[in-house]
């Protein structure tokens, strides 16, 4: 894979939410009447399952080279977290969902739930950062907003930190991308991809410094 496309692998992701223990619970035969009850499909527990299918079935196309399937199903999968934290009444969807979710009552959510929602949303944007980086024309403005989504809640994500790096290199800002590549150097000191991004932004500040000189008076 060429450096320049700035492409890592998202880390595998596991499926958090299985489907066969819930799913007798999606219809109930009411016997006696004859008729069946359908189970709220905005009940918080429903809508945790719906962003972690949809988590999944991101994850999935990503493995499948698919990674415009794969954008749609993450973004959805994000869509069903604001819904929940609407559900369980906040309705600033500018909120990040794993924020809501740490003000809410224990009886709302068990704490495996809400920490499946919140592991879910940082996978959402640092895969949504990856693909992006898989397209053609890398919308790198948006790759840097969904790093730094990760880095506010997982400060030392290598991923999250790589990326950024990638972005800012690419939007002009080597300062900012020398910090990032430097700190996911860090955490993975052999990278090659880090190594080599490290190399092309010290060249930049240096051509820029020799620059800003000889334009001197």
């Amino acid at each position: 894979m060429s450096v320049m496309s700035g492409g890592v692998n998202p880390a595998v992701v596991q499926p958090l939410g299985g489907r066969s223990r819930g799913d007798a619970r999606y219809h109930q035969h009411h016997h006696q009447s004859g008729s069946v009850m359908m189970k709220p499909q905005n009940e918080p527990a429903e809508l945790v399952k719906r962003a972690l299918d949809f988590k999944t079935q991101g994850t999935q196309c990503y493995k499948d080279k698919k990674y415009r399937d794969a954008i749609g199903k993450y973004h959805r999968a994000l869509l069903e977290m604001k819904g929940l934290c609407r559900v369980l009444g906040d309705p600033d969807t500018s909120k990040s969902p794993s924020t809501v979710l740490t003000g809410i009552s224990k009886s709302t959510l068990t704490d495996e739930q809400k920490g499946a929602v919140e592991n879910a949303e940082l996978e959402c944007y640092n895969s949504l950062a990856a693909c992006l980086l898989q397209m053609e024309l890398v919308n790198y403005e948006r790759v840097k907003e969904y790093c730094l989504k990760v880095l506010r809640k997982e400060g030392e994500n290598f991923k999250a930190l790589y990326r950024s790096g990638v972005a800012y290199y690419h939007l002009g800002d080597f300062n900012k991308a020398l910090h990032y590549l430097k700190e996911s150097h860090k955490q993975q000191p052999t990278d090659t991809n880090v190594i080599r991004y490290i190399q092309l932004t010290e060249m930049k500040i240096q051509r820029n410094a020799q620059r800003e000189k000889s334009e001197m008076p």
